[in-house]
């Protein structure tokens, strides 16, 4: 499977609340870690055993090499992976106590990927997993081509942005938060259990399925030829939730990359989510394979 998105240095802040509006909170600690949502899910994939292409933008500076390395040595394919003169991004992560959080990204060099690579490397059919920490011209040139060779399209409309227009229209699957889905679908009433059948079926129409995420209540999906199903999530003590829907995503995509059902896909996502939400990190909270389906077993049998 192929990832194109953002890569980023992760600066995260654990503080016991986050700070109002004009107030100083003195925070708990500390860390840096590899992070960026095109990364993560990358990685994430990769780490459940789908073999995994990323394309990506770094800076030519320390946190672009460190980065760069870091990816190496996860045992990627990141030939796509380019270094340009402008910052490589970063992101800002205030972590609450309870294990919340909030985030602000700096894009740097994620803003200037360039899109000509694609036509020529998406020669094959394939399983494409894009988000929206990249330019929309970049993700809806990586989706044209993949659409050509006769792939799969997976998009993460995360973070969520005011207008999509034709990026949304090239997925062929569509996965999202609760707060995406609201925006997708214009409405104001928080999306829940029960809502969310309706709102996955709307999602779905026109397309082969859609996914909405509900955090430890689990997930929806819904195609048009069958009804919204909700996939209970799984109770953890939680520590951080960074990552946590980029571990879904990544391992979503890996198991449809490996022939799952999506029911069995969604299952293996949320099982992945609710791991990463037990460590501290994006990157460092990705599950493995083995821990994944040790998990699984512990909780159906």
């Amino acid at each position: 499977m192929i990832v194109v998105g953002s890569v980023n240095m992760d600066i995260v802040l654990r503080v016991p609340r986050a700070p109002l509006a004009g107030e100083t909170v003195t925070g708990l600690s500390y860390a840096v870690y590899p992070g960026g949502k095109g990364a993560n899910q990358a990685i994430a994939a990769h780490r459940a055993g789908s073999k995994t292409q990323f394309f990506g933008c770094l800076g030519r500076d320390a946190y672009g090499d460190l980065l760069y390395h870091s990816l190496l040595r996860e045992g990627l394919n990141i030939r796509g992976v380019v270094q340009t003169n402008f910052a490589t991004g970063v992101a800002f992560i205030v972590v609450e106590d309870h294990g919340q959080n909030r985030i602000t990204v700096i894009s740097g060099a994620n803003e200037h990927m360039p899109a000509e690579a694609f036509a020529s490397a998406f020669n094959e059919p394939d399983i494409l997993l894009l988000q929206l920490e990249i330019p929309q011209s970049v993700v809806r040139a990586a989706a044209v081509a993949m659409r050509k060779a006769g792939g799969i399209v997976i998009l993460n409309p995360s973070p969520v942005q005011p207008e999509l227009g034709s990026v949304l229209s090239l997925a062929d699957i569509v996965l999202v938060n609760e707060t995406e889905a609201m925006h997708l679908l214009g409405r104001s009433a928080p999306i829940n259990p029960v809502n969310g059948l309706a709102a996955a079926q709307e999602l779905a129409a026109g397309r082969q399925a859609a996914v909405i995420t509900l955090g430890a209540a689990g997930a929806i999906w819904a195609t048009p030829e069958r009804k919204p199903e909700l996939v209970p999530g799984f109770a953890v003590n939680v520590v951080d939730t960074t990552g946590c829907g980029d571990a879904f995503a990544g391992v979503f995509a890996a198991a449809l990359a490996a022939g799952d059902s999506m029911e069995n896909a969604v299952i293996r996502g949320n099982a992945a989510g609710a791991l990463a939400a037990t460590q501290d990190g994006a990157q460092p909270s990705l599950p493995l394979r083995a821990a994944i389906d040790t998990f699984l077993a512990q909780r159906f049998y």
